[in-house]
Parts: C-alpha cells; sequence; structure tokens
C-alpha cells in the first residue's frame, strides 16, 4: 500500500494550476514554525513509557512519498525511545483539501490518532482562498468533534510553481489561508521548506534534476542543490532530508508552547460555511440501475487495488448505465476511479440543463483516485441527482496529448467505464 501510493503521488505530480495572489487576500510572512498552542496531549503521551502514540500524515503525494513521512515518524520514535509509534498512512496523490474533508473521517479519525500532520498546501495552490478554508476548517472541526485530546499540525510543502511568495518572504497562499484556521484554533505550523527557498533565492538550489552518481558529477555542482526530480517531489535523500530537519528544528518550540494536556472545546467557527457536515456515503446509498455492479474485491484488480479507500466500488461499461440519488445539502461529488478505460457521463443536476462530464483525462495512462464536482454553493435544500454512461467516447488521443502522451495500445484504451465508489456530501443522503 505504502509503496503504491508513493508511485502514484509520483507518476501523477498533481500540482493544480496556480493563479496570482488575490489583491483582497494576504499574504502570511514567512515562519518556519508558528507553535501556538502547541500538541501538548501527543507530547505528553509520547513521554509516557510503553504508551501507543499514532501519527496520521493527511496530504498528497509529497507525504505519500518515502520521505518527510517515515523520516520524522523515525525522528519521533528517536526523541521518545519508551513509547511505540505508528503511523496513520492518510495520504493520497493527487488530492487535496477538497477530498480530504470528505475522507477524514475514515482514513483518519476512524484509526483513533495523537497526532494529525496535514499536507495540502501544494494540491490546494490552485484553489481560491475561500474553499481551502471552508476545507481546512471542516477537517479541524470534524477531528476536534470526534476526538478531543487529538493534536493537529500544518505542514506546509513548496514546488518550484509555487515558490515566488517565499522568495520575496512570504508564505504562498494556501498557507496563507491555512494559516488563518491555525491561528483560530491555536494550532501548530511548520513550513517544511523555508531552507528550500533560502536556497533557491541564493541561486544555490536545482529544482529539477537528477541525484548525481558519481564523483565528478558531485564535484560539478559545486556548492548548489539538487531538490527533486521534478521540481516536486523532492529527492528522499535531499529535499525530504531538508523537510525532515524543519520539523527537527521546530519541535523544541512546540515543546515548549505546550501547557498541560487537556481535552480541546470547539469555538466558535472561523468560517461559518465551512465543510464539518463533509461525509463520504458508499455509492450504494445511490439507486443503481442493473448494469451498474460492485467490483469484488478479491478478485477485481481494480476493486483489490482500491479496496482500502473505496470498498464499495462499482463499475458500469455498458451505455445507458445509470445511478440517482437525493441529497439535503449545500456540496456534492463523486468520488471514483478513473484510467485509460474511462468514458464519459451525463450528469443532471435538479431542474439544470445536463452536463457531459468525462471520467478520462491527460493522466489516465493507468488508474487512479478521483472525484468531480456535481455542485457546489447550493440551497441548503433537497437536491436530485442523476448519472449515466454515455456510448460515445471522449477524444482520448487530443486529451492525452495535453501531456504529450500518445495510446500506445489501443485495446488498453477501448473501454468505455464509470467507475464509482462513494458520494461526497455537504449534507446527507435523503429517501
Amino acid at each position: 500500500m505504502k509503496l503504491r501510493c508513493c508511485l502514484l503521488g509520483l507518476l501523477l505530480g498533481a500540482v493544480l494550476p496556480t493563479r496570482a495572489a488575490e489583491p483582497d487576500f494576504p499574504l502570511v510572512t514567512a515562519q518556519e514554525c508558528r507553535p501556538r498552542l502547541g500538541w501538548p496531549n501527543f507530547l505528553a503521551k509520547a513521554a509516557t513509557p510503553g504508551a501507543e502514540v499514532k501519527v496520521a500524515y493527511f496530504g498528497g503525494s509529497i507525504t505519500a512519498q518515502a520521505g518527510w513521512r517515515p523520516k520524522s515518524l523515525a525522528y519521533f520514535q528517536r526523541t521518545f525511545p519508551t513509547a511505540k509509534f505508528s503511523e496513520i498512512h492518510a495520504a493520497i496523490g493527487g488530492t487535496g483539501s477538497d477530498l480530504g474533508v470528505h475522507r477524514v473521517k475514515a482514513d483518519v479519525i476512524d484509526h483513533r490518532p495523537d497526532l494529525v500532520l496535514v499536507e495540502f498546501a501544494v494540491n490546494d495552490g490552485g484553489a481560491a482562498p475561500e474553499q481551502i478554508l471552508r476545507c481546512i476548517e471542516g477537517i479541524v472541526r470534524q477531528i476536534r468533534r470526534a476526538a478531543p485530546r487529538c493534536d493537529i499540525g500544518f505542514v506546509y510543502t513548496l514546488t518550484e510553481a509555487l515558490s515566488a511568495p517565499m522568495l520575496e518572504g512570504n508564505f504562498q497562499r494556501s498557507a496563507s489561508a491555512m494559516e488563518r484556521i491555525a491561528d483560530h484554533y491555536g494550532l501548530p505550523t511548520v513550513h517544511l521548506a523555508m531552507e528550500v527557498a533560502q536556497l533557491a533565492k541564493a541561486g544555490r538550489l536545482i529544482w529539477r534534476a537528477p541525484l548525481p552518481k558519481t564523483e565528478s558529477e558531485r564535484a560539478a555542482l559545486g556548492d548548489k542543490f539538487v531538490f527533486a526530480p521534478d521540481a516536486v517531489h523532492p529527492h528522499p535523500e535531499t529535499g525530504h532530508e531538508l523537510y525532515l530537519q524543519a520539523i527537527v528544528r521546530s519541535l523544541p518550540a512546540i515543546r515548549t508552547a505546550s501547557g498541560p494536556p487537556v481535552p480541546y472545546t470547539l469555538p466558535a467557527p472561523h468560517t461559518p460555511a465551512n465543510y464539518e457536515r463533509a461525509q463520504l456515503v458508499p455509492i450504494t446509498a445511490a439507486k443503481l440501475s442493473p448494469e451498474v455492479t460492485a467490483l469484488d474485491v478479491r478478485t477485481d484488480t481494480i476493486g483489490k487495488r482500491f479496496a482500502n479507500r473505496l470498498p464499495a466500488l462499482h463499475r458500469a461499461a455498458t451505455a445507458g448505465a445509470k445511478l440517482s440519488f437525493r441529497f439535503r445539502g449545500t456540496r456534492c461529488a463523486i468520488y471514483d476511479v478513473i484510467g485509460p478505460d474511462g468514458g464519459q457521463v451525463r450528469v443532471t443536476l435538479d431542474d439544470r440543463p445536463p452536463e457531459v462530464r468525462p471520467r478520462f483525462d491527460a493522466y489516465c495512462t493507468y488508474h487512479r483516485l478521483s472525484t468531480f464536482l456535481i455542485g457546489s454553493d447550493l440551497a441548503d435544500a433537497v437536491h436530485t441527482v442523476t448519472i449515466e454512461l454515455l456510448p460515445d467516447p471522449p477524444d482520448k488521443a487530443k486529451i492525452l496529448a495535453q501531456r504529450n502522451q500518445k495510446i500506445d495500445d489501443p485495446a488498453k484504451y477501448a473501454g468505455l467505464t464509470f467507475t464509482p465508489g462513494a458520494i461526497l456530501l455537504v449534507g446527507e443522503i435523503v429517501p
């Protein structure tokens, strides 16, 4: 599972498009650690001999790598040798807080963590600040409501595409938005890439390059530092080591800021329209036509591969296959698996004109988890959704060409499927 998630993130490289900072959304001054109220419950338990301490790593492909996640877990174990540390691996490549707010219960809370480290600043890089505030606060409030002794920290990572504000001494916009929620709840934050930005500003960082393999290659680098193979996912030996050292430097300040262990109480929300009501509902809550069939998690390749995230995966492979459901709430999306055999669907929400939505994109040379939004900022009322698989395929060759990819095996891309596993709601299903 760990290897699969890591490979997923590396292959996808899913960094959302960036936008210029909006003039009405001020950026936060860069600072490696803001300890705020610390991690009193986590640190007290970690110092207890024989305690079993769980750290949840909740983020995207950078967290899914064999990098800062296992390195920091090992550091915690060395720092608190009498406790026993284990991880909750809750990272999915190419996903941000908009999915995270729906899956936090199943992937994080239900595993009873003592500390949750949230890493979505890169994959939220193209999201509007208002959306980030809703999702990140929804994650925090769900954790705090279900597990009032669980500590939470935000960690921020960086890519070359998002680095311009950091070179000027400010957090990137996504991290700046998250700081507002951290301030409101007293959560420690650590920007893992402060040293990365300093090296880049000094002209000593190589954002994108393979690691040197020979003495002559190392000598040719001089005092320059190779960060990542793709300007996004750090090399474990270099970029991820810088990320680890940021945590090492920050822990003493977080310890100093931590008071005695106490259960947290929830204050009034920072953003009243936050997604605290977000939930993940198995697709079986919808009305499914006979052509929409369950994947056997024991024998089906896709069903087995994604069973840990979507145990109720279904597949529609016949044109005209439908699913429908009703919900009361303000937002709705579908959590599915897309890949080379993806087709396209017609989505109808209430009495709006139907929309055709391809379940295939430029990364669909392999299968991966994905989502598609049906409606957001809806009236908090009852809504009806119908989704139908269409007989006509998306233009797969044209879509793949966006990333200079080609259809190398026509049989591999011949299918026209829709593979849903869950409904993502801010609200609830109604009969």
